[in-house]
This record gives structure tokens, sequence and C-alpha cells, in this order.
């Protein structure tokens, strides 16, 4: 009865519905990136296709956990997707890298390059279903995994930011705050993996990530603003050719994940004085 008032607030379920919402978002995401070249290669249709099928069995699958308690379905499903998603984010990887680096490689070849960190999005996803079918939500440990992910996505969002906006010389100032702002929340999220923290640095961080929030919803306006002003005749024309709408949104979608790995750390430490923070469980 207890599981059925509070089956809600369990960090299992939290990243779960992260998941599935960031897989079938990813789908609006790769659509405007691959019509850059009106999806050329077969290949580039099979994230798209993945991102909006995966949903479909997890769905079910959550349903089959939450609803009739049944964990074999919900286990093997999410195993399933999630290794497909870590090969296909993977493999888009080398793809955009053959896309220009390989041939050259040089700086300026990496950062013409079609972005090969983007991809990367599919395997941190992937890795968060396969870690929340491996490890006890409600342990440190699973705490400490869905920070080291968060951690993971804010270091590939600073090299996005810095070869992504490489591609004009930085030719507007603010083009420089998303690498700043990465790079504190980089820093930010690391210190739990170094030393011993507090609830107090914990609600630090918090704060931190509403900066990253701010920062990704400014970068959405220029981002919008950039595309309205721009030289092609329609909207969408100049979504895809320049600059990236939906880009600036991996802020606010990872400060989501890092506040579950942060309440879930949270919930491990002390009320008062700092405490080792050992990935051994209570």
């Amino acid at each position: 009865m207890e599981k059925n008032r509070s089956w809600y607030l369990g960090n299992r379920l939290w990243v779960e519905v992260f998941v599935v919402a960031n897989i079938a978002g990813l789908a609006g995401d790769i659509f405007l990136a691959h019509s850059t070249n009106s999806f050329r290669q077969s290949a580039e249709y099979v994230p798209l296709v993945f991102s909006l099928v995966a949903p479909l069995l997890l769905m079910p699958a959550l349903l089959a956990l939450e609803a009739w308690s049944r964990p074999a379905p919900w286990r093997f499903l999410g195993q399933l997707v999630g290794w497909m998603s870590v090969a296909i984010g993977i493999a888009g990887m080398v793809f955009h890298l053959e896309s220009h680096f390989f041939q050259e490689r040089t700086l300026a070849s990496l950062v013409y390059a079609a972005p090969f960190a983007a991809p990367l999005s599919y395997t941190g996803l992937g890795l968060l279903l396969i870690l929340n079918r491996m490890t006890d939500p409600e342990s440190l440990e699973w705490a400490f995994w869905v920070l080291l992910l968060a951690l993971g996505g804010f270091a590939g969002n600073f090299v996005f930011s810095v070869t992504d906006h490489a591609q004009n010389g930085f030719f507007s100032w603010t083009e420089w705050i998303p690498v700043v702002s990465s790079a504190l929340a980089v820093g930010f999220l690391a210190v739990p993996f170094l030393t011993q923290v507090s609830r107090r640095y914990l609600a630090l961080c918090a704060v931190a990530m509403i900066l990253q929030a701010l920062v990704g919803l400014l970068g959405f306006y220029f981002h919008g603003a950039a595309d309205i002003r721009g030289p092609a005749p329609t909207l969408f024309q100049n979504a895809v050719y320049g600059a990236p709408l939906l880009a600036p949104l991996l802020f606010p979608d990872l400060v989501l994940l890092s506040f579950i790995g942060l309440w879930a750390l949270y919930r491990h430490l002390p009320a008062s004085t700092p405490g080792p923070a050992r990935c051994e469980g209570d």
C-alpha cells in the first residue's frame, strides 16, 4: 500500500521519465540537424527512427513495473533499448568525425565537422537506462552514477559550445556565456567525486544548476532571434541552416538530471556537518 502512495517519488521513476522524454525529444533535434543535407545517407534515419520507436517500448515496460509489479519485461526492454542507445551514440560520433575530421586531423576540421559530441546524448541516455536496472536507486552508488552522467553531459556541452561557436569565431561576446557556464557546472559537479561534501555544498550546487538553466533559456532566445532574422525565406530553413534552435535547451535538460542526482545524494548526507560521500551505501 505504501508503494502505491509514494511510487511517483521514487528515484527510479524520475530517471525513467527523464530518459523517455529525452529520447523522444531528440527526434526533433535529429530531424533538424540531418535536414541540412536532406538525409543524404540512409544511416542518418537510424537515430530518428530509434527516437520514435524507443519510447513506445519504454512506456509499456514502465507500466509493467509500476502498475503490474512485473520487473522482468521492464528490465529486458530497458536493457535492450539502453544498449541500442549506447551503440547508436558511439556509432554516430564516429560517423560525424568521419564527415571531415578523420580526413585532415586538424582542429579546424574538428570545428567544421558535423557536431561529433551530439550523438553521445544517446550514449548517456542508454547508460542511464542500464544504470537504473543494475543499481539500487536508493543507494549512494546510484546517486553518484547519476551525477557522473550529468557531469559528462556538461563536459560534452562545453565541447559542443566551443566547437559550435568557433565556426563564426565567437562573433558575439555572448557566445562565450555557455562556454564559461558549462565549465562552471563541470567544476561544481566534480567536487563530490574529489572530496567529502555537505548538504550546504549541494544546495550551492543547486543554485549553480539554476544558473545553467537560465543560460540555456537565454541561449534559446538568442538562437531563436537569430533564426527569425536569418536570410532564408522561411523560419524552418533558418532553423535548419542557421543557429541550432534546440541546442541551448540541453542546459536546462542536464539541470533536471543533476537535480535528481543531487537530491539522491542529499538524502544520504548528515543534516549538520560535512560527511564522507562514500559509494558504500547506508
